[in-house]
């Protein structure tokens, strides 16, 4: 086999697995499921500009391009969790050809094709191809812009235009810190560089009114629709989430805290399982600082410290924050995997073997979570309640107890009844109906209502009652 063909067979066995588990896994909450009911409300209500986190109710957090990827897909194919996935995996293939194509500017096809594998087999990555979530608009914003940086300096107008584009994509896709996460790593190289004279290869001022085309209008609008948008987001959702730990300004969650430094250990396990490999590609890396191989004497050691400084720079910024996630790795994976493997061919193996090797981790890696999500998990064990939805075959309606679960209100398109005391149920619950009841408060509901409720069905958090006949 060759190693295109060793390529190809990988990333085709991936793209299948995650079609798969797109199509069979239901929406996971509390995140995934919760993005997922915002964007079918979003097509429910035709209320394009300020999507709402319970009717009525805007969501401030985000910016709103990943919520319309998934609201067209529920719009084209219904309220299924494959449609609202869809715009997220199409998002991840735009990402992962961007990094194919200035991959094959930078180095060879196999180089560029085993960047691609690389990063589509990144632990993380693998699971945001499908998942519905902020973070992949963010990646594909960050890598265009990137991308369209460094070919653009070379005096490429169409990778300059592509760096004014991902910017746009960024400021939509999650906001500011799009352009903090570009800018960060270009300063810095741009200072160690010089020659900023080299920026005039850019649009400048064709890019600059771009963004602004594409941007200003949504933010403004949003203001004009819900006065308070622009403060909570930039001031809130930038600044406080950022430096306080568990910040208590979240109007939709809890900040959740970690200890600052985590994000690096969220690194290691979030680019499993080529982070083993670490120790070895810093060896190569400080190796590539001081001498250029001939397949990249063009770049010179500048397309390393670039390369190395874009993947870095997600771990750097969120060093110091209070509150993180392992999926603000993200944007880093193709950086890391495309200077990964142009270091480990630089004084690696040239034969076929490693990559093939490669590949064969790849296969088993996916083979292995195949078996275990088809034949080892049942579906009650995942984190959602559309199991018990399928339970409810009842005429009458459905209601959920003393809490809010997004997959049940996805599933239900939006008509489950959120119930919040026991009078609410006595008062509601009448023969044809159904109530979901946190297990945590399964011994008050059965001493209040004793016999005259049974459990038909259960999941991790919940039990489903009917009244008895």
């Amino acid at each position: 086999m060759t190693k295109s063909r060793a390529i190809i067979w990988g990333l085709l066995l991936l793209l299948a697995v995650r079609l798969a588990a797109m199509i069979w896994v239901p929406l996971t909450d509390p995140t995934e499921a919760r993005y997922a009911e915002i964007a079918r409300k979003m097509v429910e209500t035709g209320n394009w500009i300020t999507p709402q986190f319970d009717y009525g109710v805007p969501f401030w957090a985000k910016p709103p391009l990943h919520t319309w990827m998934s609201a067209i897909g529920i719009a084209a194919f219904g309220a299924t969790a494959f449609a609202a996935r869809l715009g997220i995996l199409l998002s991840a293939l735009a990402t992962l050809a961007i990094l194919y194509l200035w991959a094959r500017t930078l180095t060879n096809r196999i180089n560029a094709g085993a960047a691609v594998l690389m990063t589509a087999s990144s632990g993380l990555f693998f699971v945001a191809l499908g998942f519905v979530q902020t973070d992949m608009a963010l990646t594909l914003g960050v890598t265009a812009c990137m991308a369209g940086f460094y070919n653009g300096l070379q005096g490429d107008r169409r990778w300059g235009w592509l760096f004014f584009l991902g910017l746009a994509i960024g400021l939509l896709g999650k906001g500011p810190v799009a352009t903090v996460l570009s800018m960060m790593p270009i300063t810095a190289f741009m200072i160690w560089r010089g020659n900023w004279k080299d920026l005039l290869q850019l649009p400048l001022v064709g890019g600059a009114v771009l963004v602004a085309v594409l941007v200003l209008p949504w933010y403004v609008a949003a203001e004009i629709a819900t006065p308070g948008y622009l403060h909570y987001f930039i001031i809130g959702e930038h600044i406080q989430r950022f430096l306080q730990p568990g910040w208590s300004g979240d109007l939709y969650g809890a900040g959740r805290a970690h200890a600052k430094g985590m994000i690096w250990l969220f690194w290691i396990l979030a680019t499993l399982p080529w982070s083993p490999l670490l120790p070895i590609l810093l060896w190569r890396l400080k190796k590539g600082m001081s001498e250029a191989g001939p397949e990249e004497a063009s770049q010179g050691r500048g397309l390393y410290i670039y390369l190395f400084m874009f993947a870095l720079a997600p771990l750097v910024l969120f060093t110091p924050a209070a509150n993180i996630l392992v999926t603000y790795v993200l944007p880093g994976v193709p950086a890391a995997a495309l200077l990964g493997v142009m270091l480990w061919n630089r004084s690696g193996p040239t034969r076929t073997k490693w990559l093939h090797l490669g590949v064969a981790e790849v296969l088993v890696a996916a083979t292995a979570i195949t078996i275990i999500a088809f034949f080892g998990l049942a579906r009650s064990a995942v984190p959602s309640e559309e199991s018990l939805v399928e339970a409810f075959e009842g005429p009458g309606r459905l209601g959920i107890f003393d809490a809010r679960s997004f997959s049940s209100e996805f599933y239900t398109q939006g008509k489950i009844t959120r119930l919040r005391t026991m009078d609410d149920v006595s008062s509601w619950l009448a023969p044809g109906d159904a109530v979901l009841v946190p297990k945590y408060r399964r011994d008050e509901f059965a001493s209040r209502f004793g016999d005259s409720v049974k459990s038909i069905a259960e999941n991790r958090k919940y039990l489903l009652y009917v009244p008895s006949p």
